[in-house]
């Protein structure tokens, strides 16, 4: 998508600091951390968001969480994570490009919000 901040960063046009890439996602750490290691995975088809998610595609999606434990490793989270995915408006999704957020590195609030 032209206009998709994501997809400009898989292209190579905005740079990240990437954690993981392969040919398939991309995950690199979030310029506006929630936590001490929060890291966004996203696959590099478009897809705007859960909602999009299909039978077609949705093998994305279990390869992104087939990757998850290995990239949470590599960005330096130890004693669990949280993984977040934000649908629509009202949920804050700010870039519209299916994207997981790992959250990690410290002890993080029982709260979910």
């Amino acid at each position: 998508m032209e206009n998709c901040l994501f997809c400009k960063i898989i292209a190579g046009a905005i740079p990240s600091s990437k954690v993981y890439e392969d040919e398939k996602i991309l995950a690199f750490r979030d310029i506006a951390p929630q936590a001490p290691i929060h890291v966004l995975v996203i696959p590099k088809t478009h897809i705007a968001s859960v909602d999009e998610i299909t039978a077609e595609n949705s093998g994305i999606v279990a390869y992104i969480f087939e990757n998850i434990p290995k990239i949470a490793k590599l960005a330096g989270i130890e004693n669990g994570y949280r993984v977040i995915s934000n649908c629509g408006k009202d949920a804050c999704q700010t870039v519209p490009h299916l994207h997981f957020h790992i959250l990690g590195g410290a002890q993080l609030s029982g709260q979910m919000c």
